[in-house]
Formats: C-alpha cells, structure tokens, sequence
C-alpha cells in the first residue's frame, strides 16, 4: 500500500479526497508537513475556489518548493482543479494576474463560454497512451466545476504532454500527465466509479511500500 499525502494549505475539498484515496486502496492522511509531503510516495495538490487564493495558501506554507523538488526528482503529484490550475504559469481572473508554480507551460484564463460555471457532468477526450485513463470506457463522464480552465490544449500538447480534453462551448484541458506529475481539471473525488478508477490508475503509478 502507497503512502499518500493529501497537501492541506488551506484550501477546501480535503477530507472527501482523503476519503476516496483511501477507498482506491491508499495509505492517505491530510496534513500541513512539508517534510510528509516530501517524503510520502504520492503527492495531491487539491484545489477549489479561485487561483489566487489557492497560490496565496502554497505560499503561506513554503509548498512551493516542495511540489517542485518532487516533480524535479520524478516524484509522483496529483494536482485537483485548482490544484491542477496552480501548476501552470499563471491564472487571469478578473483582469489579475497571479503567479502559478510554472511546472506547466501556459496560463489560466477564463473559460470562453456563455454559460458559466461549467458545472456537472462531462466526457473528456483522452490522451492516445494517457495511465490516467487507462481501461476506462469511452465516453466515461467526470464531475467538473469551474469558470476557469487552460484554453488552449494544442499548445500545452505541443510541448510533449499527453492532453485529455473536454469541451463546454470550446476546447480546455480536462486533464494533463507529464512524467510523474499528472493533473485533472474534474474532480475524481466527486466522480462517482470512473473517478475511483481513475485514482487507482494513479495511485499504480506509486512505489508500493508492502
């Protein structure tokens, strides 16, 4: 069984991502110690709420260099929504712009649609060789909510991830997987079995301790 380490800095969505990481077969706790979250095999980096917000909380806390000396040394994380958006460059809401972690290229950006928040259930477009996906039906449905998302998947591929996309009046990236860092706009906590799933596949990418 895989050490697991949901990262608390603050941000809300913590005790139902412990609850299905442990469902999935995990060895999960939710703590602040940066030294547990060096050290744990897997790394999740939750998120709700807005960009700036969840960055002002990693940095409170000194996370920063923590998630990227994992993802330096090829050390798994899971980023969640905004945990996933913080990985990026930098997010634009309301015309302001916040410094993200740079371990993805690109930005945040409101999502181009009439309808906003994209709230509910999706289908996402996976990655031809995406380990997230891996086994899951076609047309598997996630549980997204979000106004904010990376908007221009082509260019992110471009780079040599592996992009899982969705579309809500447009294109965004659902998910993305690049060596061991792996991310997902959706929330698999609140995804029902192909959330379950889809936290296993991950978690079969962690060292296993027994």
């Amino acid at each position: 069984m895989s050490d697991v380490v949901v990262l608390d800095y603050g941000s809300g969505n913590l005790r139902s991502a412990e609850r299905a990481l442990a469902a999935a077969g995990a060895d999960v706790r939710v703590t602040d110690d940066l030294s547990a979250a060096a050290d744990a095999d897997g790394l999740v980096v939750p998120g709700v709420g807005a960009f700036a917000a969840c960055m002002a909380g990693i940095e409170a806390l000194g996370a920063g260099p923590v998630i990227a000396e994992r993802v330096a040394a090829g050390r798994p994380v899971l980023g969640i929504c905004v945990g996933m958006q913080v990985l990026f460059e930098h997010g634009d809401e309301h015309g302001v712009v916040t410094k993200g972690l740079g371990l993805l290229p690109g930005g945040v950006t409101r999502l181009p649609a009439t309808r906003l928040p994209h709230m509910g259930w999706n289908t996402v477009r996976p990655a031809p060789g995406s380990v997230l996906f891996a086994g899951l039906p076609a047309q598997s449905r996630f549980y997204f909510v979000h106004s904010y998302g990376v908007v221009e998947p082509a260019a992110l591929g471009a780079t040599g991830a592996l992009v899982t996309t969705a579309h809500h009046e447009g294109d965004f990236v659902a998910a993305v997987e690049r060596g061991s860092l792996h991310a997902a706009q959706f929330h698999p906590e609140k995804s029902a079995d192909t959330g379950a799933a889809l936290l296993r596949n991950w978690l079969g990418t962690l060292p296993d301790r027994d």
